[in-house]
């Protein structure tokens, strides 16, 4: 329990993963001052706040204005924002972007002077949150045992094969990483079946189970090597693990400590009755996995 009671600002995106945060900001003995975007937050998550407010995505000032109305010094980002839907055609029209979003994006989506990665737009709203005098600092801070151990979690042992086509998917994914493309990869028989970029990580499986109707391919998701943990962080959770099993996979390789597990026991439990294995490793414990194989 937290020695005095702060406020604690929270920006919600899709997924459960903004509720379970929320509710460990709260037994910490913090209030949750939280900021649901329009059209991605779960409703259930005004309900884990203290004080709640909603908002379009591109209504940076809004949050900016209402955290400091709060005396919101300390924030965090989670859950998924939709990036495809900014890039259709007359997408800054469509979002009505206000004047400090305007203005923080304009070299990013008006003359095209700076890119659109992942990495480069959220770090500019890190940036515009701390010159208005809120601080984003990591999620895991307040919920660390959110980040997966290394081990087995659940399922049969994995052979030679599989272990080359996980050394194969992890490869593979760092790389995509370090371009700020995407995340997780789908390998099986040591060809890599799909990649994840915009589309996020579901779709990438559900693309893979398309292309391999036999099934029995692994997903592999991982860190970015610049990972930065305040955002984007490598994130598992039910919708993931249905659409491994609506789509054939029967291996789930993720990266130990860098990755966030939410409601990890329904997982797993989903995972054993699914017959998916499921392992966390470092890339350290990976090679020696592999020499000795």
């Amino acid at each position: 329990m937290a020695d005095h009671k702060t406020k604690v600002g929270l920006i919600a995106g899709w997924g459960r993963y903004p509720i379970v945060v929320a509710e460990a900001i709260r037994r910490q003995g913090h209030e949750v001052c939280g900021v649901g975007l329009r059209d991605h937050v779960d409703p259930e998550f005004a309900t884990a706040c203290d004080t709640y407010h909603t908002c379009a995505v591109a209504h940076l000032g809004s949050i900016i204005r209402f955290f400091r109305r709060q005396g919101v010094q300390r924030a965090a980002m989670a859950g998924k924002v939709y990036k495809v839907r900014l890039i259709g055609r007359w997408s800054w029209i469509k979002f009505t972007p206000d004047w400090t979003t305007l203005k923080a994006f304009y070299r990013h989506f008006i003359t095209s002077t700076r890119d659109r990665k992942d990495d480069t737009l959220l770090l500019t709203v890190v940036e515009t949150m701390r010159r208005r005098g809120v601080t984003i600092v990591p999620p895991t801070e307040f919920a660390p045992e959110l980040l997966v151990k290394q081990g087995q979690l659940c399922g049969k042992g994995l052979s030679t094969a599989q272990w080359k086509d996980v050394e194969l998917g992890w490869e593979t994914a760092k790389e995509l990483g370090r371009l700020d493309v995407g995340q997780s990869v789908a390998v099986k028989g040591r060809v890599v079946i799909a990649v994840e970029a915009i589309e996020g990580t579901d779709q990438c499986i559900l693309r893979a189970g398309q292309l391999c109707s036999s099934g029995g391919f692994a997903i592999v998701k991982v860190s970015k090597p610049q990972q930065d943990m305040r955002f984007d962080v490598p994130t598992i959770g039910m919708k993931t693990m249905q659409m491994m099993a609506k789509s054939g996979a029967s291996i789930l390789a993720i990266e130990a400590e860098k990755t966030i597990l939410v409601d990890q026991s329904e997982v797993l439990e989903f995972a054993r009755r699914h017959n998916i294995t499921i392992v966390s490793i470092s890339e350290q414990k990976l090679s020696v996995r592999l020499r000795a194989v």
